[in-house]
């Protein structure tokens, strides 16, 4: 069919193409058929055929008549025969006149690629070997008025992939496969966290207060009660009232946060991740947690813990390294970070391997600035960076021999932070000179600086138990666990500016 060789149909093509495909559609209508029928009841899909009759003669036909159901990928010889797709696999379909009444016949001549069908009849196998279900009855499920791509180039164009989903998860099995297998690795740290006695909540989305990360939010207007909320950066201060209230001692969600920053192939505005709490544990009790949620997810995922991403082979398997972010960057540059006591120091000497420090910037924030400058990018294989500076880390418990860093650490893999960890603060009084200290920061012109929630810190004076705190990224994850070189792959409807 002519039509259908179209890899991107120009508008009036495309217009074309849908003219001839209604016409086909009232043609339908003419015959009795409606081509948007309530339902259909099948009895079997692709891979089960293929399974069930894998034993079957060639030329032989079975007396298994099966009821299938999918969209036309492909027709031959005017119909006579059709690959049929569901979502396991192909099966083919003859439609013959010796099977089929006239009016059959017709509406067969009416079908078009796209077109969704269930077919009823008896499988057998063709003399060439091919599993085949001679039709005895043809139901039209859904007319398609646009034509696909064209089925040897797939859909390339990525615009188009990302903006129209749907299209691309017609024609790109890959595309398919990526975001089921975000679903088994989502699968499974819930199914793990639950087997470990967590239990999954949800928390507001909707914040009066944008708190629990550094990060600028996204705001918008409650009409009703006329006050500005914003969309929430993190369910963290949330998730520790819970724990407050005791409601469990092991907490965790998954869902959505939403910051306003930049888009990049790592970046989506509005993302998923699990964030849990642990009562009575520290952030080496999340280390563990860490490694066995992500190598039990490249299992549920791949089926191996060792796999590839791009020209790179990693091993996702516990332990990993646990390295300080000063021992790093020392490592990498032969500057003690540690040895240097003022920020003015710490920041030159930052400066002096090439990292872009701010005037005024705190010691802290200068080897941070290494070490994003120097290391980062080459962590490659998993680690945990723990040695986090206090004044980069305002709800992270201080480090319990250095006072200038706290119990906090960030995993990375591929050169991502994919997690993130903290033995929590349960001081009140802590918790409240932190929140000071970002106020600092917010009037020296950090839009990200965290906000003072006086209500957080109100429970903590009631008493949170000491607790340990995860969160990851799970689209950074199941890139990484799919081999996607962008984010927007692993997300079924990126964010993306509209056409004009």
């Amino acid at each position: 069919m002519a039509e259908d060789r179209q890899d991107s149909a120009r508008p009036e093509e495309e217009n074309q193409f849908r003219a001839a495909r209604i016409d086909k559609l009232e043609k339908m209508r003419a015959l009795g058929v409606n081509p948007y029928p309530y339902g259909f009841e099948r009895t079997a899909e692709a891979a089960e055929i293929e399974q069930r009759h894998s034993g079957l003669a060639t030329g032989e036909t079975s007396t298994d008549r099966v009821a299938v159901a999918g969209r036309i990928r492909a027709i031959r010889n005017s119909g006579l025969f059709i690959d049929l797709h569901d979502q396991t696999g192909k099966i083919q379909i003859f439609s013959h006149k010796d099977y089929l009444s006239e009016a059959q016949i017709q509406l067969v001549k009416l079908l078009d690629l796209g077109d969704l069908i269930g077919v009823k009849g008896l499988v057998r196998k063709t003399p060439r070997g091919e599993l085949t279900i001679n039709a005895d009855e043809v139901t039209v499920l859904a007319k398609a008025l646009l034509p696909l791509p064209e089925k040897y180039h797939g859909l390339a164009d990525i615009e188009t992939r990302y903006r129209q989903r749907y299209l691309d998860l017609i024609m790109n099995p890959e595309s398919r496969e990526t975001l089921r297998r975000r679903s088994l690795i989502l699968a499974s740290i819930r199914r793990m966290l639950i087997d470990k006695g967590f239990l999954e909540v949800e928390t507001p989305m909707l914040h009066t207060i944008p708190g629990g990360a550094s990060a600028k939010p996204f705001v918008t207007h409650h009409n009703a009660l006329d006050m500005q909320l914003y969309l929430r950066i993190a369910p963290e201060l949330h998730l520790k009232r819970l724990l407050v209230g005791g409601l469990s001692e092991k907490l965790f969600e998954i869902n959505r946060n939403f910051r306003n920053e930049g888009l990049s192939p790592r970046h989506n505005p509005e993302f998923t991740s699990i964030e849990l709490y642990q009562a009575f544990a520290d952030y080496l009790t999340m280390m563990d947690l860490t490694e066995e949620l992500i190598s039990g997810a490249a299992l549920a995922a791949r089926g191996a813990t060792k796999l590839a991403y791009g020209d790179k082979e990693i091993e996702l398997a516990g332990p990993w390294p646990r390295k300080t972010m000063a021992e790093l960057v020392q490592e990498k540059t032969g500057i003690d970070f540690l040895a240097i006591s003022s920020p003015e120091a710490a920041r030159d000497a930052a400066r002096g391997i090439g990292a872009d420090v701010p005037k005024g910037a705190s010691w802290g924030h200068a080897l941070e600035a290494a070490f994003g400058e120097k290391v980062e990018a080459g962590l490659i294989q998993p680690i945990h960076v723990t040695g986090f500076p206090r004044d980069i880390s305002p709800l992270a418990k201080g480090d319990r021999h250095d006072p200038r860093l706290t119990e906090r650490f960030e995993s990375y893999i591929n050169g991502w932070e994919v997690a993130n960890a903290f033995s929590e603060i349960n001081d009140p009084l802590d918790q409240r000179s932190r929140f000071e200290g970002q106020m600092k920061e917010r009037e020296r012109g950090d839009e990200e600086a965290q906000l003072m929630d006086e209500d957080f810190v109100t429970s903590l004076e009631y008493g949170m138990p000491p607790a340990g705190g995860l969160g990851i990224g799970i689209d950074r994850l199941v890139m990484i666990l799919t081999d996607s070189p962008s984010i927007r792959d692993v997300i079924a409807f990126p964010t993306m500016r509209p056409k004009a």
